[in-house]
């Protein structure tokens, strides 16, 4: 059985945005998200943005209802996402946002963002390079520092 990881809308789009919705499915996980998670993809598609409706992804409803601290100090999408993985004893989840990652680390969870997906997709042979992700990434709109991204292309050979 595949190691899981629950997912979040963020990064759902990142992905997409990238052109890159292709590479979760061979990486050696399965990926889970809460329904908030897909109830928020399909209120962004309602509003005429791209329909992200990737086969490998597993929609879980969540056991619990969320609770009202959890839920007003984060978006419902990552409250979820960490709820689900507490819930079902999922260690890793995969965030981007800085507010839910720092919440995801706080309890717990080990965190990963597109960024790491990328580069274990590279350390595996999936992709070829992460550099034409991060430039269709930029030219979508999607910002990241400067010095992470260096990081990161460092550490998969592409510095």
């Amino acid at each position: 059985m595949a190691r899981q990881i629950v997912i979040n809308t963020g990064p759902l789009i990142t992905l997409a945005k990238m052109e890159a919705l292709h590479v979760p499915e061979e990486l050696p996980f399965d990926f889970l998200c809460p329904v908030q998670v897909r109830e928020e993809l399909d209120a962004g598609e309602k509003a005429g943005y791209e329909r992200i409706r990737p086969k490998w992804l597993e929609i879980v409803p969540l056991d619990e209802d969320l609770p009202r601290l959890e839920s007003a100090t984060l978006g419902k999408g990552e409250a979820a996402v960490i709820e689900l993985a507490l819930e079902r004893r999922i260690s890793h989840v995969c965030i981007d946002e800085w507010k839910g990652r720092r919440a995801a680390l706080t309890a717990g969870l080990e965190v990963t963002g597109v960024l790491g997906l990328l580069g274990r997709a590279k350390k595996l042979g999936i992709v070829s390079e992460v550099r034409p992700y991060l430039e269709r990434a930029e030219k979508a709109g999607i910002r990241y520092d400067g010095s992470l991204l260096r990081e990161v292309l460092a550490a998969v050979g592409e510095a």
